[in-house]
């Protein structure tokens, strides 16, 4: 047989695409999803808040005169067809301009400015107590497999999932604040603490940051002090989640061949646990994190509500009451972006980290 022959025979293997060209059009095609997620959700408020009318007549009906709720109307554009409306409010968002509220007449982008880095410190304390607490605990239902150990873990883990927020917060509130005077009712820090706050120049919102800039040790414990509730009772949503994520995955790379044989080679089983299986069970924690961030966001509002930790979902939840719609429909928007941009970051770096990841 020649070698021509021989060639012919041989199958012809595809390409292999270079990683580094896979990754950019991996990135290029979730950075152009955002679009139409975003789209999706705004034009999803959008015509849901218009359900019940006019955003000026849900507000002011019955407040003011018929003729002046009709100029106000008219003034605001909202007795125009819908879907000019709808248009006209793309490209005002196009443009950041996400609204005026209706109820104190401010720029709902004021409004994000001012109290979203409060929302975005009570999503940093969560988010840590939620890895403090499921980390350990997964790795030692995984260990204790099928035990009373894991089993008593997972009713745990269960139970902080499906336990209310409100209902959460309400039972730490009596039990630490209350019954045993330990920690603060509410708030993000006591008079004194908001007095300094308010003299800072330039702050950052993030009263801790802020604290730390000062380098008033009272006020930081202060600031730490309001902030265990909150944390504990937001962070509880996502530590069930992350619990039961961990211990699935450390029970699946303890089966794996790496670790067998590092037993065999006589490792210790804390060794083969907290070095070889641990690290490579938290790759899935990482590419869950973004959804997390939006249960978290969705979680802030009924915490802020019941520790009163003014930031967006407290703010919310005030012009909701108010039926503010302008307001609503701005705050819900923005947190639909960060969502969306922060499942974009998230798939970056578990593209980036885990080479199981297809693109």
């Amino acid at each position: 047989m020649t070698v021509d022959s021989v060639d012919a025979l041989t199958p012809v293997l595809p390409r292999s695409r270079s990683a580094g060209g896979g990754l950019w059009r991996y990135i290029v095609i979730r950075l152009l999803l955002i679009i139409p997620t975003v789209l999706i959700l705004v034009t999803t408020v959008f015509f849901l808040m218009r359900i019940t009318g006019d955003p000026i007549t849900a507000a002011l009906g019955g407040r003011l005169p018929a003729d002046q709720l009709a100029q106000r109307i008219h003034d605001a554009g909202y007795d125009r067809p819908l879907f000019v409306q709808y248009f006209e409010y793309l490209g005002n968002l196009l443009r950041g301009d996400f609204g005026t509220t209706l109820t104190d007449r401010r720029p709902v982008t004021e409004i994000l400015l001012q109290y979203g880095s409060a929302t975005l410190e009570l999503a940093i304390y969560a988010l840590i107590v939620a890895l403090l607490i499921s980390i350990p605990l997964g790795l030692i239902a995984a260990y204790r497999r099928d035990r009373w150990q894991d089993a008593t873990l997972r009713v745990m883990a269960i139970l902080a999932y499906a336990t209310p927020i409100f209902f959460a917060g309400l039972l730490l509130k009596l039990i630490f604040a209350v019954w045993l005077d330990w920690l603060p009712v509410s708030g993000r820090g006591s008079t004194r603490t908001e007095l300094l706050m308010a003299g800072i120049d330039t702050p950052t919102g993030i009263y801790l940051l802020d604290a730390i800039r000062l380098g008033n040790g009272a006020a930081i414990g202060d600031v730490l002090q309001h902030a265990i509730l909150p944390a504990i009772a937001l962070g509880l949503l996502t530590a069930g989640v992350f619990l039961r994520l961990i211990r699935t995955n450390v029970i699946g790379t303890l089966g794996q061949q790496y670790v067998t044989s590092g037993r065999s080679r006589g490792v210790s089983e804390y060794r083969l646990l907290t070095k070889h299986a641990y690290r490579p069970a938290l790759i899935p924690i990482i590419t869950v994190m973004g959804m997390q961030i939006a249960m978290l966001l969705a979680g802030a509002v009924l915490t802020e509500s019941t520790f009163e930790w003014k930031g967006i979902g407290f703010m919310l939840a005030e012009y909701l009451k108010a039926r503010d719609f302008v307001a609503v429909q701005g705050i819900v928007v923005m947190i639909a972006v960060v969502v969306a941009v922060t499942n974009f970051i998230v798939d970056l770096v578990a593209a980036a980290i885990d080479p199981r990841v297809r693109y």
